[in-house]
């Protein structure tokens, strides 16, 4: 179909205010979060029902026109890149709330509500929506969906695929289907929803998702412990977990992030080689013995300083220097590339020691911050684009990174998803013709090489690198 009827077709379905066809303005919408990677979509469309996502995906797939779903535009693996000459279905204005159900403890929502947005809506009943992501003031619930999203409280409550009960989608064709038992407990049949929440845009668009609300719980109570170093750190998290507490969030950071969050955000952390933020909620007397266990646990552990969160405003305070660490590293350095990759917790201290020693051999900075309960690392390789070949070789060295833990029995990726990053990386775990190799065993085709690393042929050749930057 030519471009102009193409404008046209969509026109009549939106108007002219819900299609995007001007240059400049597409350029809005050339990337995701993983800012380096750009594709100029052909043309941008903005349904506001479901009834327009089915005719635009019709329209699409009767004339083979590519496209691709999005939502907020703050994932960080380029989930959301567009397609050259494709069509990208912004969500942005599917922002409704559709249904509160309280008593069945269900909220029905649209693709593009933002996080924040739903826990907000139920305050005042005492509910609210456990799935935390750290972009939760800014993402939406489509695309937490699309990429089965985690945050600081996974430890305890899970991913995003653990609260979402079902949802109604527009397959590839334009059909529609409702997959999952929605205000039921369980659906019969196949686990479909499980297969539909984190397939990052290949199996459908959904248009309609009904969530699980949980209690908010009775107590609340979090510290901030400071040790030596990372190694002290993890044998306090091995030592809390190990004695049977599940803590609704364990984050640790380490001295560089902590550096970096104090310039930006002034949280009043210490000084210290690594710090970790717990917290416990539930029934007060529970909370109250395991919260006393814990600080023993730290205390056993070398802990220089421990500090207890009196009120909800210092609660508040440190969630607000662990969230905002990404952002944070633009004070420290011109560029950083963030790694997203998971290993067992009890392969924790090896990985942190493998990434210490590969920043050596590099010759290069890599702050930790990361989710220590379940072993979620977000190691961010600092660099200066400016410099002739830096961003090649923090590209390079964050590929070790994803190496070593995969070598430890690890995964690519923790909760950022796939994505155009980390398909080059896909090889390493998985082969056309054979399932992955257990844990330690030797890949059936060996170890890639550096040919892994270097920019796929279909991808678009971006303004400046390849790799993900956080310009200051």
């Amino acid at each position: 179909m030519e471009r102009d009827r193409l404008i046209r077709t969509m026109e009549s379905i939106l108007g002219t205010e819900g299609v995007v066809h001007e240059r400049e303005q597409l350029r809005s919408y050339e990337c995701d979060g993983l800012m380096n990677y750009r594709v100029v979509p052909d043309l941008v469309v903005l349904p506001e029902t479901a009834e327009h996502v089915q005719q635009i995906v019709r329209t699409c797939y009767e004339e083979g026109i590519p496209f691709v779903a999005r939502g907020s535009g703050t994932g960080l693996s380029g989930g959301a890149l567009p397609v050259q000459s494709g069509v990208l279905i912004v969500l942005s204005r599917m922002r409704k709330i559709l249904e509160v159900d309280i008593p069945n403890q269900r909220i029905v929502v649209e693709p593009g509500v933002i996080n924040i947005w739903v826990s907000q809506e139920v305050a005042d009943e005492g509910y609210y929506y456990a799935p935390d992501p750290a972009s939760q003031v800014v993402s939406s619930i489509g695309g937490n969906l699309a990429e089965n999203s985690g945050g600081v409280h996974c430890l305890k409550y899970g991913f995003t695929t653990n609260h979402v009960m079902g949802a109604e989608v527009v397959l590839a064709d334009g059909s529609v289907v409702h997959i999952g038992g929605g205000k039921a407990p369980d659906a019969p049949g196949y686990e479909l929803l499980g297969a539909f929440v984190g397939s990052e845009g290949t199996l459908g668009i959904a248009t309609k998702i009904t969530l699980r609300l949980l209690r908010v719980p009775e107590a609340v109570r979090t510290l901030l412990a400071a040790f030596e170093d990372t190694e002290e750190a993890g044998g306090a998290v091995s030592g809390i977990i190990g004695g049977g507490i599940v803590p609704a969030a364990i984050e640790m950071m380490d001295a560089l992030c902590i550096e970096a969050v104090e310039t930006a955000v002034h949280p009043g952390f210490p000084e210290a080689g690594a710090i970790l933020i717990v917290e416990l909620d539930g029934p007060e007397a529970e909370v109250a013995d395991q919260f006393d266990r814990v600080i023993k646990v730290c205390e056993e552990n070398n802990a220089s300083e421990i500090r207890i969160a009196e009120d909800d405003a210092e609660r508040a305070l440190f969630w607000k220097g662990r969230k905002a660490a990404f952002a944070a590293m633009g004070r420290i350095a011109n560029d950083y590339y963030v790694q997203d990759s998971v290993v067992p917790r009890t392969e924790l201290g090896n990985v942190l020691k493998r990434i210490s020693e590969l920043g050596e051999e590099y010759g290069m900075r890599v702050a930790n911050v990361f989710h220590a309960g379940d072993g979620n690392l977000h190691p961010l390789v600092l660099y200066d684009n400016d410099n002739p070949g830096e961003a090649e070789q923090a590209e390079e060295l964050a590929g070790e990174i994803v190496f070593a833990c995969l070598d430890h029995g690890g995964s690519l990726t923790g909760e950022h998803g796939i994505g155009v990053d980390k398909k080059k990386y896909m090889p390493k775990m998985f082969t056309r013709r054979t399932p992955r190799p257990l844990p330690h065993a030797p890949h059936p085709e060996g170890r890639p090489g550096r040919e892994l690393l270097r920019r796929p042929p279909w991808t678009p050749a971006p303004r400046t690198s390849p790799w993900k930057t956080c310009r200051r």
